[in-house]
């Protein structure tokens, strides 16, 4: 508990002062910056229940509700989201960006006895390490095709057809596709036709060695270009002939059949990595972005509405991009919180994981804070 000692003053012309009160993350609330920088870790990064937590605090003396610390999280949210505007702005406005979306159980009172399949669609900016996750009801090309309408560039994704068609339908984005996703089709072929499948993921592996190789010798962007295009390109090339060959034998519907169709259909743009040494032969670092949105399902289970998983896209994409640039989320959050009540908001990008620094502590006389 702390008590704020004001001290008053009157000026030789009457004048009446009195010391003004620290700025709290929500008006007139009682919590301050560290105990909701703690809830949010509790709930984003340890995956732990608002229930739990009210049931945590009660162990320790303090009784709050559900509703409570409900109400807290959806109040801070709302402090946070100039930031989360920001976020998204410089994201989009990338030149390479990485795509991929998560499911997640939304509670509607539409929809009496059952959740709804919402999904969390995350942006991944590779070069500036920062991902901004975006809420939609559903999985149709409407939300990346609205969000995505002010961006240019590389989009790498998996093969889901709501990027195709966004490809198709924007001369300014170039699509590549992940290697990742075509070598599990092919991983799934092992057991039904050995032979083939084994050739396909031998010459995949020959990719990657490629390119552990180039992460080993810390090669530049260029250089890890001119590597690819001595070795990698032949390799494809070689690839290519061989699924052009199989397509004409195996049988379509067959395990090894669609492992053969998803990389011949794909070739071109799972090959566009070799041409640009800042991309990416796979989607895998966005896929690990997302995997706190798997772990958090299976213990909170659910958003408790629409507005609660837009909350949660707003979380996930700070508290994402924390991880990405190794900052320790509880002291960027509990930092934040403090400094943006009276943050300007022309400024507000200063507080970007990747831009922010820690204020000073600067001792302030007006104010004494007494600790009972």
């Amino acid at each position: 508990m702390r008590r704020y000692v004001r001290p008053r003053y009157v000026s030789e012309e009457e004048d009446f002062y009195m010391a003004p009160l620290p700025n709290r993350p929500i008006d007139k609330g009682i919590p301050g910056p560290g105990l909701l920088a703690q809830i949010l870790m509790d709930k984003f990064v340890d995956h732990l229940p608002v229930y739990r937590q009210v049931q945590r605090y009660e162990r320790l003396g303090t009784k709050l509700s559900e509703s409570t610390l409900g109400g807290w999280l959806s109040s801070t949210c709302e402090l946070l989201d100039p930031l989360y505007d920001a976020l998204r702005t410089y994201v989009l406005g990338q030149s390479y960006l990485q795509a991929d979306e998560s499911p997640i159980p939304v509670l509607d009172k539409k929809k009496k006895g059952k959740t709804h399949r919402g999904y969390q669609w995350a942006y991944h900016s590779v070069e500036a390490k920062l991902v901004f996750f975006d809420y939609q009801p559903g999985r149709g090309r409407e939300g990346p095709k609205e969000c995505l309408k002010d961006f240019s560039g590389y989009l790498q994704t998996d093969g889901y057809e709501a990027y195709e068609w966004i490809n198709a339908q924007r001369d300014d984005i170039t699509l590549l596709h992940c290697m990742a996703h075509a070598r599990r089709y092919f991983e799934k072929a092992l057991d039904s036709d050995a032979d083939r499948a084994s050739y396909a993921l031998s010459e995949i592996q020959k990719l990657y060695a490629i390119e552990r190789h180039a992460r080993q010798a810390n090669l530049s962007d260029e250089q890890r270009g001119v590597l690819r295009q001595q070795q990698a390109t032949s390799v494809l090339e070689d690839l290519h002939t061989w699924l052009l060959e199989q397509a004409a034998t195996v049988l379509p519907k067959s395990l090894i059949g669609k492992a053969v169709a998803y990389s011949l259909r794909r070739i071109k743009t799972l090959s566009l990595y070799t041409t640009d040494g800042r991309l990416e032969i796979d989607n895998n670092l966005i896929e690990n972005t997302i995997r706190p949105i798997a772990l958090g399902r299976k213990n909170y289970l659910f958003a408790g509405s629409h507005a609660a998983a837009q909350r949660i896209a707003v979380f996930y994409s700070l508290l994402g991009s924390c991880k990405l640039h190794d900052i320790e989320p509880y002291s960027y959050l509990k930092d934040i919180l403090e400094r943006l009540p009276n943050h300007p908001i022309i400024e507000i990008d200063q507080l970007l994981p990747h831009r922010w620094k820690p204020q000073q502590n600067e001792e302030k006389p007006e104010l004494i804070t007494i600790a009972v």
